[in-house]
């Protein structure tokens, strides 16, 4: 198993998750609080990849995309 492939199962499918709006921002949240807001072409970009990736990658993108979780330092 890779070093990668073990990060992602620390990742519940309920960790974090995404709203959008109609003038495209992106909400990403971690535990129901708001973590990052994207917009413009980080926001399309993020969420063509959303929706090719399957529920573990999903976590993972948006993880790195929030910043220190991707470091394992996320405060409960």
């Amino acid at each position: 198993m890779t070093k990668e492939k073990s990060k992602r199962k620390k990742f519940r499918n309920d960790i974090f998750s995404y709203t959008t709006t109609k003038d495209g921002k992106v909400f990403i949240y971690w535990q129901g609080k708001l973590s990052k807001t994207i917009k413009g072409k980080d926001a399309c970009k993020f969420l063509n990849r959303i929706i090719t990736s399957s529920p573990q990658e999903q976590q993972m993108v948006m993880a790195k995309i929030t910043g220190n979780f991707k470091r394992g330092n996320e405060r409960s």
